[in-house]
């Protein structure tokens, strides 16, 4: 049976994911064949298992950091925000349908739990132990009778909970206090240790609170962990992109994505963000697009209204002017259904509209149907020509989740080659590029965290300017792991880890 420990917070956005990656990573460097688990996850961003399942990107994260396979078990249900308060529901990687926050919470979740238990009871078997995360507070009366990610996992497993809080935005000692209050006696009880997140300053004059925190509850304050800047490593993903970092500094490309309400995938250009000669800014409702290198149309959970949100905008009309300059234009799966002439939901999969007319910069339309696509993905290229560069390889990764089947409405040149799926060899052709060779669209997510790729497609934009080449300047896969390091460390140096590892062995 699996050693268990649970993170939880005061709230959302207070560190758990990133803690959690961090005791994934440490668990695993001292030995233990570790995993991440939690149970139900809110999020835009997902990742698609070997399998073909989908699950929430924080979990994949965790389990990067812990040197394991991603699997559907390590976050059985997932939460797809489709608008309107209402989501579509991830359980154990595939699609049940859309159901509104409130028969969701009422209905569905009870009915979710048995797969919740049993993917528990799975994971308890395979690993040596379980770093499991808790969503939002434990402490909300409200959805407290429905829970199956907080308390009544710790409860369900016997798992000792670290209550998390963060310093940074204020608030963490009453947010700590009254928390605990308002958690059941047997609760209450579970809860062997405080963690002080994101801390800024000279921590002698935080002792006093420490102090007041170890009096007044009885729990001790067994971390305080310092603020980390530019961490590289996929954060909860119900965080809004305002949270992201912002980078002044002006380099040679300037790469402008669009920001629509219902963008998903947006990790999608995070490889990009780190190049040293790229900035990367994601356009708001009310930005200007100005004239960038390049435009990125994201991925979206709902096509036809972010679709229709860029029309209302004036941002459709001025994309296409710029593509027609000669701008470079790249759409990512929903991104590439809007390039298309039309983008048709009949059966309502997504939404109420029947049809939109897209941007007219590609010859295809989109259908929506009632399957969803979910798959690992190996594909080839093959001289690609986008702005001429003629770009060759073999061999790289992505992965596809979307709704619809995009068909031609006049000849086009294909842009990728699928040869596997889901670990099955396929040969199939993905994505199209345009006549002028500014504009392509491809349903494969990651591309861009390529090395060889995403330097070519710079390196592509650099001469349009007159720059030169460039080697490659980041390997993405290599920075990723030392950012797990590096996260392991300092979470060591700030914590109490000769009693984590005693409570760990007591539970």
């Amino acid at each position: 049976m699996a050693k268990r420990v649970m993170f939880q917070g005061t709230s959302s956005h207070v560190g758990k994911s990133i803690l959690c990656t961090a005791f994934c990573r440490i668990l695993t460097q001292d030995g233990y064949n570790t995993a991440p688990f939690k149970a139900q996850n809110m999020a835009l961003n997902s990742y698609v298992t070997r399998s073909g399942g989908e699950i929430g990107r924080s979990t994949v994260a965790q389990a990067e950091a812990a040197g394991a396979d991603p699997i559907v078990q390590m976050n059985p249900v997932l939460l797809k925000p489709t608008g309107n308060s209402c989501s579509q529901v991830i359980l154990l990687g595939q699609s049940v349908g859309n159901y509104s926050a409130s028969d969701y919470q009422n209905k569905y979740s009870q009915q979710a739990w048995a797969s919740v238990k049993e993917a528990l009871a799975y994971m308890e078997t395979h690993y040596d132990a379980l770093v499991i995360e808790g969503a939002g507070s434990p402490a909300e009366v409200n959805l407290k009778k429905n829970d199956i990610v907080n308390m009544r996992i710790a409860k369900e497993c016997h798992a000792p909970v670290f209550l998390i809080a963060d310093i940074d935005r204020g608030g963490a000692l009453a947010s700590i206090v009254g928390t605990l209050m308002l958690l059941d006696e047997d609760e209450r009880a579970l809860v062997k240790g405080l963690i002080i997140n994101k801390f800024r300053g000279d921590i002698t004059l935080l002792e006093p609170a420490l102090s007041f925190l170890k009096e007044r509850t009885g729990v001790p304050v067994l971390g305080v962990i310092p603020y980390l800047d530019k961490l590289g490593i996929d954060d909860e993903d119900s965080v809004s992109l305002q949270d992201m970092p912002s980078d002044h500094v002006m380099r040679d490309i300037h790469i402008a994505v669009m920001q629509t309400p219902k963008i998903s995938n947006f990790t999608d250009f995070d490889a990009l963000n780190h190049e040293p000669d790229v900035n990367v800014r994601f356009v708001q409702q009310g930005d200007m697009i100005g004239h960038p290198d390049l435009i990125m149309l994201p991925g979206s959970k709902n096509t036809t209204e972010d679709l229709l949100y860029l029309k209302r905008q004036g941002y459709a009309k001025e994309i296409c002017e710029l593509a027609e300059e000669g701008v470079p234009v790249i759409g990512i799966c929903g991104g590439y259904q809007m390039l298309g002439e039309k983008v048709c939901d009949p059966l309502h999969v997504e939404s109420e509209n029947d049809e939109v007319e897209g941007l007219g910069l590609l010859p295809y339309e989109t259908s929506m149907h009632g399957k969803k696509n979910t798959y690992q993905v190996l594909f080839d290229c093959e001289e690609l020509p986008f702005l001429d560069m003629k770009f060759s390889a073999k061999g790289m990764r992505g992965y596809e989740i979307h709704m619809g089947e995009t068909t031609l409405t006049k000849e086009a040149q294909a842009l990728f080659h699928i040869t596997q799926r889901s670990e099955s060899p396929v040969d199939l052709m993905d994505g199209f590029i345009n006549e002028k060779h500014n504009v392509f669209g491809t349903y494969c997510h990651g591309i861009f965290d390529n090395d060889e790729i995403r330097r070519a497609v710079i390196n592509a934009l650099r001469r349009r300017k007159g720059l030169e080449d460039l080697p490659i300047q980041f390997r993405y896969r290599k920075y990723k792991e030392s950012e797990f390091d590096r996260l392991a460390n300092t979470v060591r140096k700030n914590f109490d880890m000769d009693a984590f590892y005693k409570i760990l062995e007591n539970e």
